[in-house]
């Protein structure tokens, strides 16, 4: 009678902790039920925006000993124009007051624009360096009415969710002063959309994957100088990345999957009475360190 007086809050205890790792089951149970429930929220960032710079395959999609480069990549002499420096003064103030014309517009004229001037600019921003020469870059030119419209059409229903759910009140607040919403007009009267696309991966013949080294920070020059390129001769764009788009956009141009967007530029002449925020830029000391 004494054991059994001994054991019986050991007993007690044992069937607390039983009681407690069945509660703690059930509860577990119950939260994983309840998020599958629940519905996946969709975040504002496009998947389509994040660096794939340090994407990594899986080992055996990478063919780590050929990446279909050549060895042996001949070198030849490299002969530059060079200025005086009155000339290099001359030509960098020049280049300067042509680059600080440019300016975002959003009221483009439907007025052609000659298509070996599309070409040509698009050339110039295939001249980019890419890391280890990739070039992991697509141009997509639209043209064709019907397809621009349904870029429009996908672009506007997306951007409506973004301004009222996805950017949140301080985002859309800041864009108030430059009159922006998710209507987008110039998708339809710009001549030409041209969609920039980064290739986040190469194909080699074999089938397997190639790395495309700093394939964002690459293209990312590659439209820069693009930019540069449009306001040269006198065209002008606005930067558009339309979040949460991507996918839809790339299944729409029949790009293929290694392929994300990256920007969105509508190309034209500006309307007659197109107008622009009354914007001022940083002074140089501003923007540059000295050291």
């Amino acid at each position: 009678m004494a054991l059994l007086s001994s054991l019986t809050p050991v007993f007690i205890a044992m069937i607390c902790v039983l009681i407690g790792v069945i509660l703690k089951k059930s509860n577990g149970e119950k939260k994983k039920r309840e998020i599958k429930r629940k519905p996946l929220s969709r975040p504002w960032v496009d998947e389509d925006l994040k660096d794939g710079t340090d994407h990594h395959f899986e080992e055996e999609e990478v063919d780590e000993k050929w990446q279909g480069l050549d060895e042996n990549v001949a070198h030849v002499p490299f002969f530059a124009e060079r200025y005086s420096e009155a000339e290099m003064i001359k030509r960098s103030e020049m280049f300067y007051e042509l680059l600080n014309k440019r300016r975002s517009v959003r009221f483009l004229s439907d007025e052609p624009v000659p298509r070996e001037v599309i070409d040509n600019v698009i050339r110039t921003a295939g001249t980019s360096p890419s890391g280890a020469h990739t070039e992991p870059w697509t141009f997509v030119v639209v043209q064709d009415p019907y397809v621009k419209h349904k870029i429009r059409e996908i672009v506007e229903e997306e951007e409506e969710i973004n301004y009222k759910k996805r950017m949140g009140d301080r985002w859309v607040n800041d864009l108030k002063r430059l009159r922006t919403n998710w209507i987008k007009e110039y998708l339809d009267t710009a001549p030409y959309l041209i969609l920039i696309f980064k290739q986040v991966y190469g194909q080699l013949p074999n089938g397997k994957k190639k790395t495309h080294y700093y394939n964002e920070i690459s293209v990312s020059i590659a439209c820069g100088i693009l930019l540069a390129a449009l306001q040269n001769v006198g065209l002008y764009t606005v930067t558009s990345t339309p979040l949460n788009c991507g996918p839809q956009l790339r299944l729409l141009l029949q790009r293929p999957a290694n392929e994300k967007l990256l920007l969105l530029l509508p190309v034209g002449y500006p309307k007659r009475d197109a107008t622009v925020p009354a914007l001022t830029r940083k002074p140089l000391e501003d923007i540059m360190v000295v050291v």
